[in-house]
């Protein structure tokens, strides 16, 4: 429920630029009507090896400082604000449309910006719209009273102690399971409770004062809030203590234990998990995998050990933690003094409609979806994009075939499971039902919380049964693409078929080099260290030679010690292990979409220049683009800790260091600050 991200997507202003010092006599010039990129969005006074991003972006970076609503400002946040005010047109006409079905997604829609958006009414109810809420929060007095709250919580999106969830069954990829999973921390990783460094010390105090500042708006007096703030603080701290890394829950294999109900209960005795299921609705469970058995083993000893009344105190914090953005403008306020300016560094909230919408495409966005396909996605960019992932495949396939560390078996089962690999592109066949959910304009936070339960009961139904393979899980109107190792398959959602990523009236170059590396990066994820674990059919299995494997994990370790060295401020670098299966993904994204792009060139023969750049130039200059951005100090130093991203100056320059054309596509000397020497490049895929 809480802090919700949604990127879409707009137009760029395009001009015709041509760079002094990179003309060819020899080749014939050619300009097109779109350029598609943008002369004063690059800095020429930059040397290409010394900083490519810089030298692709310097220009746009200096004209856009970060905006107060942004802890960072980025291309994808460009793109974002058109798509928010394409969104508000379809809100706006849903909410004034008197003459639309009662029960229509249409009317939800319009209901439910209706009620977000009058604020008057929402700082007049207060939290009155929760007291039921805290009556039942009021009402434990025994341990099982406090785990029958614990599964009602769960039902309507807050999550103490850990979450359950439906998915596949990671070693049958054809059925959904039950799922649980480490949780209930307030900080949004563990080792801000327990990290000794500047920056960790420096969050816990604010989160302290946070605690304090919003069980003050309950109506604690002050001595009390204090206090319960930090009962909160410790019971979270021990929460944290017991947690898993983000390392460590990158390894599918570990996280993978299946337990029947009656060996959950044996196992983890204090919890009353039968009880627990048949409170959220799961009578008969079936398997239940356990993400992290070592937390939920040391949860029981945490849950025996803090009374009743120390829990009502966490529930009260969950409830009211989980919900403030929704609440009146003092709760409101404070999350947002916490959770964006301490953390991130933002200046000032985003206007009061977009965190509506934000809202409501996070809570139905399929019910946002047909509306916005039929507005705003053309029919011909769906073609075009099925054309990209077809070279693309074509491209991922010729580079398995001729790689030298792998061996014929394992190359077998690398083509089957790219040949089998599914693609969705714009939007769902079919769309979410929502005819029981009841929307209202009467209040914003009653509609959260009833969009989250019929969400929750929307996936738990699913459990024991087969997986529905149309079923989308990302919103068309989302500028994003992902990969799913379960499903093996690869989703671009219609929002990103637009320019910076694909623009119909541009030179290949520019579109291999945008949606083309986007393109490249998902089906790469298929075969990152991660990816790689699963076969063609979404299972966690081994089809790999120990040889193979060998060699695999001596390529990747490349890509670690390279990152790991990367440091991005002051004496921060990345973690490279953390950000591992994006980087393979980045690296092996960009060398499969040249490749496609070089197989085009030969059958197009046409190698003009264009603004006086190349083809391979033009692709490297429209990758680098995409990921441009300007960011806080405070979301940089949050993202090197939390993202498995590494941030966009890394994605650009530790990118070009390992892909050989670059360093002839622009001259690039051994002397250049981005060279690295061919025998120490990562080659992957």
């Amino acid at each position: 429920m809480k802090n919700k991200i949604n990127i879409s997507a707009t137009s760029i202003i395009l001009i015709i630029f041509i760079l002094s010092g990179c003309t060819n006599n020899n080749k014939k010039m050619k300009k097109i009507k779109e350029a598609a990129i943008e002369a004063g969005n690059m800095n020429t006074t930059i040397k290409p090896g010394a900083d490519f991003y810089m030298y692709a972006n310097g220009g746009w970076i200096k004209k856009h400082p970060v905006p107060g609503e942004y802890s960072r400002y980025s291309a994808f946040d460009v793109l974002q604000e058109k798509n928010d005010s394409n969104l508000k047109e379809i809100f706006e006409e849903a909410e004034k449309d008197s003459k639309a079905d009662k029960n229509s997604n249409k009317t939800k829609i319009g209901n439910f910006y209706a009620s977000g958006i009058d604020s008057a009414k929402i700082d007049k109810e207060g939290i009155k719209p929760l007291a039921d809420e805290f009556v039942l929060i009021d009402a434990v007095k025994t341990k099982k009273d406090f785990q029958k709250e614990i599964a009602h919580l769960h039902t309507i999106g807050i999550n103490p102690l850990f979450y359950v969830f439906a998915s596949q069954d990671e070693k049958n990829s054809e059925m959904i399971i039950a799922q649980l999973y480490q949780g209930g921390l307030g900080l949004p990783d563990r080792d801000y409770y327990i990290g000794n460094d500047n920056r960790s010390k420096e969050i816990r105090e604010s989160y302290k004062k946070h605690l304090t500042k919003m069980f003050e708006l309950l109506g604690d007096k002050e001595k009390l809030a204090l206090a319960n703030a930090e009962e909160i603080f410790n019971i979270e701290k021990k929460l944290a203590e017991v947690s898993w890394t983000r390392i460590e829950l990158r390894d599918p294999d570990k996280g993978y234990n299946k337990y029947t109900l009656g060996a959950l209960q044996k196992k983890y005795k204090v919890f009353d998990w039968k009880e627990y299921f048949t409170e959220i609705g799961l009578t008969n469970p079936g398997d239940i995998n356990i993400g992290q058995p070592s937390f939920f083993e040391k949860l029981d000893k945490i849950i025996s050990e803090i009374s009743i009344d120390k829990w009502k105190i966490y529930l009260r914090w969950n409830l009211i933690n989980s919900t403030a953005q929704y609440l009146s403008s003092d709760f409101e306020k404070q999350n947002f003094e916490f959770y964006s300016a301490a953390l991130s560094g933002k200046a000032k909230m985003q206007p009061r409609w977009k965190r509506v919408i934000n809202t409501i495409n996070g809570e139905i966005g399929e019910a946002v979806g047909p509306v916005y396909v039929e507005k705003y996605f053309p029919a011909e960019a769906k073609t075009s994009m099925m054309k990209l992932v077809n070279n693309l495949k074509i491209s991922l396939k010729e580079r398995i075939q001729n790689l030298i560390w792998m061996g014929k078996e394992t190359k077998l089962q690398a083509l089957a499971k790219l040949d089998v690999m599914n693609v969705k592109i714009g939007y769902p066949d079919k769309w979410r039902d929502y005819s029981k959910l009841i929307i209202t304009s009467d209040s914003y936070i009653k509609n959260v919380l009833a969009s989250e339960k019929f969400n929750f009961e929307f996936m738990m139904n699913k459990v024991g049964k087969a997986v529905d393979k149309k079923e989308w899980h990302m919103t068309p109107q989302t500028v994003n693409a992902y990969y799913s190792p379960n499903l093996n398959e690869i989703v671009f959602p219609a929002a990103i078929l637009q320019p910076p990523f694909f623009n119909k009236d541009a030179d290949d170059a520019v579109n291999y080099g945008a949606i083309g590396s986007v393109i490249g990066h998902e089906m790469t994820h298929g075969f990152d260290d991660q990816g790689c674990k699963y076969d063609k059919m979404g299972n966690l299995k081994n089809w790999w030679s120990n040889e193979d494997s060998k060699n695999f994990k001596a390529n990747t370790k490349v890509i670690v010690d390279q990152y790991n060295s990367f440091k991005i401020l002051d004496s921060l670098h990345i973690d490279g292990n953390l950000t591992l299966g994006e980087n393979i993904a980045d690296i092996g994204g960009v060398t499969v979409a040249l490749n496609a792009l070089k197989n085009a060139l030969k059958s197009s023969k046409d190698t003009s220049l264009i603004d006086n750049f190349t083809p391979i130039q033009r692709f490297f200059i429209s990758y680098s683009q995409v990921w441009r951005m300007s960011i806080r100090d405070k979301e940089l130093m949050r993202r090197l800790k939390e993202d498995v991203h590494s941030p966009g100056l890394a994605r650009v320059n530790a990118v070009m260091s390992n892909i050989p054309e670059y360093y002839k596509a622009f001259d690039i000397k051994s002397t250049d600050p981005l060279f690295i020497a061919p025998e120490k490049r990562a080659k992957i895929w």
